[in-house]
């Protein structure tokens, strides 16, 4: 049985005019409480509350930032100025116990991943190795 799959899920709804709900909403509410502000006080007085009203309405209709609507710029920066930003760091000295446990468990994960266990060469061993090279480099001829 074949189901439609829902396309473009991110776009929203165009309800009023060009309008999607959430812009109507927005650009109502602004234009009413501009409109409140205009009936109660003197107009050159109002028009300082009206504007950045306007401005905010219009800006949460229809400002994207980062193709994200304004509102979650402004709800990321509330929680930003009114959550603690204060990290301390504090030292703490591991006791035995966790110390055996946190062993036990690198060396479980490092068993777990290679499982084939690889000697390791001493300092010693490494100058060695590293002298027979120069030393066999120097005896071959060059093969030109």
């Amino acid at each position: 049985m074949r189901f439609q799959v829902p396309q473009f899920i991110e776009i929203e709804d165009k309800i009023f005019g060009p309008l999607s709900f959430k812009q109507f909403v927005y650009v109502i509410g602004g234009a009413g409480i501009s409109y409140i502000f205009y009936r109660i006080l003197p107009l050159f007085i109002a028009i300082f509350f009206i504007a950045p009203i306007l401005g905010l309405a219009l800006a949460l209709a229809f400002y994207k930032i980062n193709n994200k609507p304004f509102v979650h710029t402004l709800e990321a920066a509330f929680h930003f100025f009114t959550n603690n930003k204060l990290y301390l760091w504090q030292k703490r000295e591991p006791t035995q116990k966790t110390m055996a446990k946190t062993l036990k468990e690198h060396a479980a994960v490092e068993n777990a991943y290679n499982p084939i266990t690889v000697p390791r060469l001493s300092e010693s061993k490494l100058k060695d190795i590293s002298w027979n090279l120069e030393v066999e480099s120097d005896v071959t001829p060059d093969r030109n």
